[in-house]
């Protein structure tokens, strides 16, 4: 395994998108807990992408306009969905409540569809990870499945750091509700931002 797909891995991951914001946003409304299954429900949103990948289904959205536009205007809905609902979420500006865990299911669901309807993703896929299987490699698709696991692990690994340190600054933002309800505020604008962005891509 190379070095610059280890690299390359990272930058990709550690650069704030939408799983990155829906970790954090986890961390600092529902604690500790609700950060770690929701970076595990944005990792396992990465299997439908590697699985069109080998199957060939991302040469469809590769070439038909009509798939891709379709799948990008459902990211886009959904993202806006989640901008409403974190508007919304009354939950974390009660103390009383904090612990009181988030049912782990919906975490994860909103994860995982969060990744899923990116087709910015497969087409990721699609162009990134046949660059570091050599031609003619009799195990390619093993190769393709050992990589994909690399770059889940770090999703896996530094979403959930994301989300722990936010976490970590949750009671201090509890004691402020004002400044929750402000960082609510911030979150649900970056998901229109993120749903504008994928609208234009």
């Amino acid at each position: 395994m190379s070095v610059a797909f280890l690299l390359t891995t990272l930058v990709m991951v550690v650069t704030p998108g939408t799983g990155v914001v829906y970790t954090i946003a986890a961390g600092l409304s529902h604690g500790r807990r609700a950060s770690v299954v929701a970076a595990l429900g944005c990792t396992l949103g990465v299997v439908p992408h590697l699985v069109a990948t080998i199957t060939g289904l991302a040469a469809v959205l590769h070439t038909s306009a009509v798939a891709y536009e379709t799948v990008k205007y459902l990211g886009v809905g959904y993202l806006l969905y989640m901008a409403w609902a974190t508007l919304r979420d009354k939950e974390a500006l009660a103390v009383e409540g904090a612990d009181e865990p988030r049912p782990a299911a919906r975490v994860i669901a909103s994860g995982v569809l969060i990744n899923v309807l990116n087709p910015k993703l497969t087409m990721f896929f699609v162009a990134f990870l046949p660059q570091f299987v050599p031609a003619g490699e009799p195990d390619s698709l093993g190769m393709m499945l050992r990589l994909s696991a690399v770059f889940m692990g770090l999703t896996f690994v530094v979403f959930a750091a994301y989300g722990m340190c936010a976490a970590a600054m949750r009671n201090r933002v509890l004691a402020r509700p004002r400044v929750m309800t402000g960082i609510r505020r911030v979150f649900a604008a970056c998901f229109v931002g993120l749903s504008a962005r994928l609208a234009v891509a």
